[in-house]
């Protein structure tokens, strides 16, 4: 059962913000499954920041995207043929073959899911990765404890919005949130369980967060960098944690980015600021799939999705959700 399934692939390293032009979308046959192998039909691909380094021709914890080769990413989908005698036509499976609608999986580079518990798109939100980063986060790099006053950037995006309601199960008291416009910010409070938030955008970031959180911060969770970093160093207080998870403020950058310029508070509060790299902690995902299935079946977790359609928009989606026109996880859907 041969397919001719359409990829997007690399074609030029970007400098600065990607365009368009830095990608093609291209045709290519795939031959039935071999022994242990399955085809599976995409119905949902994820577009996600941590891409855009792998854009790069540089050495990071994950290997750069190959020129003139098709992109990788998660993905669920539909086995369409199968060569292992345990995954049948018809099963959703989880996989790192996105950016694509077709794709031909060897053994061991896919696992079943049950799309009868939850939605697909699921695996690629609040029950994947993106849920389990903002748990890790908040557990094991910077834990949350009973009555901490949490900070949250870019807590309308995929693992923003998340972890805002992760660190209220964990026992935050106060949550406090930062993304960009008006309407993000009504919906982090209304909607996402917020006790306040702040628009970054209306600048005097550090006076904002002052006024959301007066008696300062135990716990900052860091998606975007820059003056995020900053603003949250000055409202730390003594012992505070902070878990560094992205700087999205700085994927574009063409030059070196200055760093925060307070960074002697760390000194004297005491602070703790640590890196991760989700990956690196996988023997946690049981513990964090078994919480998080609990608090979507009694409603304690909404999982917000921006849905666009069609590989052929697989890059504006991603170029969206890199300038912020997201909220919650940036999905591509493709036709059955």
């Amino acid at each position: 059962m041969s397919v001719t399934s359409r990829e997007v692939h690399l074609v030029a390293r970007p400098s600065g913000e990607p365009v368009p032009a830095d990608f093609a979308l291209v045709e290519t046959a795939l031959p039935d499954p071999g022994p242990g192998q399955v085809l599976v039909r995409n119905d949902w691909i994820s577009v996600d920041p941590y891409m855009r380094g792998r854009m790069n021709d540089a050495e990071s914890y994950v290997a750069p995207y190959r020129l003139d080769e098709a992109m990788e990413g998660g993905a669920v989908g539909t086995v369409i043929a199968s060569g292992d005698d345990a995954v049948p036509v018809g099963a959703s499976v989880l996989h790192s073959l996105g950016w694509r609608d077709h794709a031909l999986l060897p053994a061991g580079a896919f696992r079943v899911v049950d799309t009868a518990a939850a939605p697909a798109q699921a695996y690629l939100n609040a029950l994947g990765m993106i849920g389990f980063t903002a748990y890790v986060g908040l557990t094991e790099i910077a834990p949350v404890r009973e009555g901490d006053v949490v900070f949250v950037s870019g807590a309308a995006g995929a693992v923003g919005s998340l972890a805002g309601q992760i660190a209220r199960r964990l026992g935050a008291s106060r949550v406090v949130g930062s993304a960009g416009g008006p309407e993000k910010k009504r919906r982090l409070v209304e909607e996402f369980g917020y006790d306040a938030a702040i628009d970054y955008r209306e600048g005097r970031l550090e006076e904002q967060l002052a006024l959301a959180a007066p008696d300062g911060i135990d716990v900052y969770f860091d998606n975007v960098g820059g003056d995020h970093l900053r603003a949250a160093i000055a409202a730390a207080r003594t012992h505070g944690r902070i878990a560094l998870c992205g700087a999205i403020s700085q994927y574009n950058a063409t030059g070196p980015v200055p760093g925060p310029d307070n960074l002697f508070l760390a000194v004297g509060r005491r602070l703790s600021l640590r890196g991760f790299i989700v990956g690196d902690h996988a023997p946690l995902m049981g513990e964090y799939a078994r919480r998080a299935a609990g608090w979507l079946a009694e409603g304690d977790l909404r999982a917000e999705e921006t849905v666009v359609e069609g590989i052929d928009n697989a890059v504006t989606a991603f170029l969206d959700m890199m300038r912020g026109a997201n909220t919650g996880k940036m999905l591509v859907r493709l036709p059955g």
